[in-house]
């Protein structure tokens, strides 16, 4: 069984509500047809019910009866949502007009289900910017207790599996967070690990904190931050196999790690990778992807209280039916936690 199919077997065996904001989206709607007839989760769609139905049968797709529709134009749950989103944005100035037109919004809706327990994890972005994705999930679903800081994971499935876990390491933060602090970095590293294990199964996370220094060779301040990240980190959860600062060959080349952290118990075979800055990891991971090949799985936002996951706009319907998946895991995975 591989990575893919472990994961959908995961959700088959717990199905969570996930809802696709973008119901009226081509792509979209054949993965929601897809995800139906694999059993992987229980959709909703966003939409309007006509235009839904009409492009069902344009595209010949057989499961849309198995699946709930809400329009959110023709709502008769409306005011509940209304008053859920003035109740949690009325110090922010919220009024009942604002939140009665935001409710109309798909994206807004969405996250309202999910807040009020009528929906267990949203994926979008086919058809929207990052930023109008995350801004109703960071207002309204917001993190989970414990974490002040929202990160984007990718799951690199490399074509050497000599390196990571059976060739695949996550990498983060690659999507959220453009300057982590210290205290940002311990979370993001904490929340890595926990995604690495219980989302993807690794067995053995090994998370390196990365630098353009191993273990003092060079000074600087976002050195410091990194170091200080580390400690943050283990104090955050002592059972993380975490280590830093270490450059990127120290953290992955067993050789290279014996000459520059011959005591680290990470350094060489580390499979989780935690970047200093989103500029670094975002760079990183799609050189990876374009230069050595390497397929990349997501991104994954680790930290929110649901998960709601941000497609690129250029997805294919598979790429839609994994996160979807993936989102269903996450779910189950969070609700483990509580």
């Amino acid at each position: 069984m591989d990575l893919i199919e472990s994961i959908e077997a995961r959700a088959k065996g717990n199905l969570q509500r996930i809802i696709l904001p973008e119901g009226t989206e081509e792509r979209t709607l054949k993965a929601a047809d897809a995800v139906t007839a694999k059993g992987t989760a229980k959709i909703i769609l966003m939409g309007n019910k006509a235009k839904i139905s009409e492009m069902a049968a344009q595209f010949g797709l057989k499961n849309m009866a198995k699946m709930t529709v809400v329009d959110p134009e023709n709502n008769p749950d409306a005011q509940k949502y209304i008053d859920l989103l003035v109740q949690l944005r009325q110090k922010k100035g919220m009024t009942v007009e604002q939140a009665t037109q935001l409710v109309k919004n798909p994206l807004y809706l969405s996250c309202l289900m999910v807040k009020a327990g009528d929906a267990d994890g949203e994926v979008s972005g086919a058809n929207s910017p990052t930023g109008d994705v995350l801004r109703p999930a960071f207002q309204i679903i917001k993190t989970e207790p414990g974490v002040t800081t929202v990160s984007g994971a990718f799951l690199m499935i490399l074509k050497d599996k000599t390196y990571g876990y059976d060739g695949m390491m996550l990498f983060a933060d690659c999507a959220a967070t453009p300057v982590p602090d210290a205290d940002q970095l311990a979370q993001i590293a904490v929340c890595s690990a926990h995604t690495a294990h219980s989302i993807f199964g690794f067995p053995d996370p090994r998370v390196a904190l990365l630098s353009f220094s191993t273990k003092g060779s060079a000074k600087h301040e976002t050195v410091d931050k990194v170091v200080e990240a580390v400690n943050k980190a283990h104090e955050l959860d002592a059972s993380v196999k975490l280590d830093g600062e270490l450059q990127a060959d120290a953290a992955i080349v067993p050789a290279v790690a014996a000459k520059k952290a011959p005591d680290s118990k990470v350094a060489g075979t580390a499979n989780v990778l935690v970047f200093p800055s989103l500029e670094a990891g975002n760079i990183s991971y799609k050189l990876v992807q374009r230069l050595a090949g390497a397929e990349a799985l997501g991104p994954l936002l680790q930290g929110l209280a649901a998960p709601v996951n941000d497609l690129s706009r250029g997805c294919s319907v598979d790429d839609i039916v994994k996160m979807i998946a993936i989102t269903a895991n996450q779910a189950i995975a969070i609700k483990e936690r509580k």
